[in-house]
């Protein structure tokens, strides 16, 4: 008898599991197209990328950054358990996107469609980590030593890569998406990541006088 998918679904399952675990399982990752840079624009991300002061934070008050931390710990834990890792990378996170100019938690709802927040995730074009870099950014504005894999390094490039689109569309956040994913003109990422981000990532309750928990400043 020949053998089927209709007879054996688990065993011709296998094959995609494990490819599965290759690749970015969110449906919308994408990948930044490549276009050629000013020798000004290069030199500016060039900058913004070699950076490497230690982060501080960037919360008004140790209220706030408590409150913050917490409640988006809270709501990141179904994809990272580890209460330590989930800590750091929201305050690397934190750091990142304010440094670029961008909402922190804005750019938790394009991770959460870009990667599942999968640390390796590598998409079908090859985009890397939290965020999904393409590696031709590392060629263009860094340094052979600069991995995607990294934390820091890979919400570095992201953020920096999102605000350069921005500023190449004025501001306008939906089109700065689309070219982020590589999908400029199409609706599906733009409106995922912003329903992501106004669904689940961006009501964040008030600092309460004295509320101190144990979440703590970057340091």
């Amino acid at each position: 008898m020949r053998l089927t998918q209709k007879h054996y679904p688990h065993y011709f399952a296998l094959p995609l599991l494990a490819a599965g675990l290759l690749i970015a399982s969110a449906a919308q990752a994408g990948a930044q197209i490549y276009m050629p840079l000013s020798a000004s624009v290069r030199a500016v991300l060039q900058r913004s990328v070699s950076d490497q002061a230690a982060p501080n934070p960037a919360f008004a008050t140790q209220d706030e950054a408590d409150v913050w931390l917490n409640e988006m710990s809270r709501r990141l834990q179904k994809w990272m358990p580890d209460t330590a890792y989930r800590m750091g990378f929201l305050k690397t996170v934190h750091y990142e996107a304010k440094r670029a100019g961008v909402d922190p938690q804005m750019v938790l709802g394009l991770i959460e469609v870009e990667s599942g927040f999968k640390k390796y995730a590598v998409s079908s074009a090859g985009a890397r980590g939290y965020m999904q870099v393409m590696p031709f950014w590392v060629r263009e504005i860094g340094t052979p030593d600069h991995n995607l894999f990294h934390l820091r390094t890979n919400l570095r490039y992201g953020c920096t890569i999102l605000r350069h689109y921005l500023d190449m569309e004025n501001g306008n956040l939906y089109r700065a998406l689309g070219r982020y994913n590589g999908s400029l003109g199409r609706p599906e990422y733009p409106n995922m990541v912003q329903a992501a981000w106004r669904k689940y990532w961006n009501t964040t309750p008030k600092a309460t006088q004295g509320a101190r928990t144990s979440a703590g400043f970057l340091g």
